[in-house]
Parts: structure tokens; C-alpha cells; sequence
């Protein structure tokens, strides 16, 4: 299997947890520390890795695209899903991440100068169609539009938008680096919010568990592979494998909230495994801007 694939399906198994996480920590603390105080904790760990890696400061280019990254995946993605679970279940906030995928490929276009071919895009449609259609067998997509649907696609544009540029500037920095300094350049914003936001006096054992993990596991180790999956094979391919994360995330929720698992499951399952097959086999075409970046 390609280094890219194992990387990305790792990073993917850290993120299915995210939402039934996310949605047990808002249940005792506020959605906006939820979201900021998550980005402190890991850029404290960020500040600790990057010190001991020795790792180079990055130029003032490359720090202008960790800006964008942060606004992605430190900011948007949290705080928007975070608001949205604080009314609506993480089976329905799986719509995110069934669309996901999709502006992913999207964003690698138009940042990450990739040109996947016909056949990736009808895999991809494909996975998402039948990720989609599970979610609705469901009951992830049961009622009307409302804020939280609102809340969720904003996130999903912004976390797209932080994959892409975050995997292409990981052919540069290095995974683990490009997630811990998008980190440390959030800290004037994520650290005065997490301070004015912290109220601990409904937090239970199972809310600071939960927040760890989504600060651990969603905010900082699970980018280190995911970050390295994307540059290593492509932001629109290795971003398909998240097609799975819908069906391990109800999953998740079934072992943890103890739902039961039908054949709906099953039968998506094998789609997107094959759908993913499909668009892993694609060529993805770099233009002459992802080259450069590539060899530089």
C-alpha cells in the first residue's frame, strides 16, 4: 500500500471520532472554548514539538499560507462544527464530512494546481452519493435546513480550504510542521478566546475527556499523518479516503451510544471502498506550479 494511502487512512481513523467527541465536549463546556481552547492546548504541544525538532522558522510566504490553513483547520472547521453540534446530533453533522471529500478536490484545484481526471470525479460523486444516501437511511439528514446546516457547511468549505493548502504546503515543511505552525501562528487569537470563554462548572470527566481528545488526537497527531498522506499522494486522491469517515464515525457512535449497525452500513461500506479504490487508481495530473512546488 502507498505511503500516502496508510498515512491518510490513519489520519481519517483519528478524525471519525471528532464528532461524537466534539459533541459530548459541548455538552459541558462552550462551543467557542470547545473550539479555540482545542487550538491552545495543541499549540502549547506545537510549540513543544517544533522546539524539540529544531525545526526552521518559515518564510514570510509560507507564513502567509499557514494563515490560511489555520483559517481552515484551527478556526473555521472547529467552531462551526462545534456551534452546530451544540443543537444537532454528530449522525447529522456526518453530512460534513460526506461532502467533505468533494471540496477538498475542489480546493486542490484551485490551490493545491491539481487536475484530476473524469474518472476521479465520478468516483468521487459516486462515494459521495452513496455516503449520502446512507447518512439519510440514518436519519442524519432528517428535517429541514436550519442554522446548524448552515454552521456545517461553512466549516466544510473552510476545512477544505485548510486541507488543500495544508497539503500542498506540506510538500515544503513537512507534515508534522505545517499543522504545528498554523498552530503557534494562531496563538494571538485562539488564546485570548479560550480565556474568556472558559467556564468549567458543568465540564464532567467524560466532557474533559472527550476535550482532550479532540485536542490530541482531531487537532494535532491525527493532522501529522493526515498532512503527510495529503503531500505525499496528492490533496484531490488522498482526500477521498475520507469518504469512509461518515460510516466509522455512526459506527463510532453505535459502539459508543450502543446504536445498532444494519446492512445499510455494510452496503456503503463496500461503495466507497470501491469508489476510493477508483480514485486512488486515477492519475491526478500536477501542473507546472505543484512541480516546483514539489521539488523545491
Amino acid at each position: 500500500m502507498p505511503a500516502g494511502v496508510t498515512l491518510g487512512a490513519l489520519g481519517v481513523l483519528g478524525f471519525s471520532f471528532s464528532l461524537p467527541a466534539t459533541r459530548l465536549a459541548v455538552a459541558g463546556l462552550d462551543p467557542w472554548f470547545v473550539a479555540f481552547g482545542r487550538a491552545f492546548g495543541a499549540g502549547l504541544l506545537a510549540i513543544g514539538y517544533l522546539a524539540l525538532s529544531r525545526s526552521p522558522l518559515p518564510s514570510v510566504t509560507q507564513v502567509r499560507r499557514l494563515l490560511v490553513v489555520a483559517l481552515g483547520i484551527v478556526v473555521g472547521f472547529p467552531l462551526f462544527t462545534s456551534l452546530a453540534l451544540t443543537t444537532e446530533t454528530s449522525a447529522h453533522g456526518a453530512v460534513v464530512i460526506a461532502v467533505l471529500p468533494m471540496c477538498t478536490a475542489i480546493w486542490a484545484v484551485v490551490r493545491a494546481s491539481e487536475r484530476p481526471p473524469g474518472l476521479f470525479w465520478l468516483a468521487s460523486g459516486a462515494g459521495l452519493l452513496a455516503v449520502l444516501a446512507f447518512v439519510a437511511v440514518g436519519g442524519g439528514l432528517s428535517g429541514g435546513v436550519g442554522l446548524a446546516d448552515l454552521y456545517l457547511m461553512a466549516g466544510v468549505v473552510l476545512c477544505g480550504l485548510g486541507y488543500a493548502e495544508g497539503g500542498a504546503l506540506a510538500r515544503e515543511l513537512g507534515g508534522a510542521q505545517t499543522v504545528c505552525w498554523a498552530l503557534v501562528v494562531s496563538l494571538p487569537v485562539t488564546l485570548p478566546v479560550s480565556w474568556y470563554t472558559a467556564d468549567f462548572s458543568r465540564a464532567t470527566g467524560v466532557v474533559w475527556l472527550s476535550f482532550a481528545y479532540v485536542t490530541v488526537i482531531s487537532m494535532f497527531l491525527g493532522f501529522f499523518a493526515w498532512y503527510a498522506g495529503l503531500a505525499a499522494g496528492g490533496v484531490a486522491k488522498i482526500g477521498q479516503i475520507q469518504l469512509a469517515q461518515p460510516v466509522l464515525t455512526l459506527m463510532w457512535a453505535a459502539l459508543v451510544l450502543g446504536e445498532p449497525v444494519g446492512w445499510p452500513a455494510l452496503a456503503t461500506a463496500a461503495v466507497v471502498v470501491v469508489c476510493v479504490v477508483l480514485t486512488q487508481r486515477s492519475r491526478v495530473t500536477p501542473t507546472k506550479v505543484a512541480v516546483e512546488q514539489a521539488v523545491r
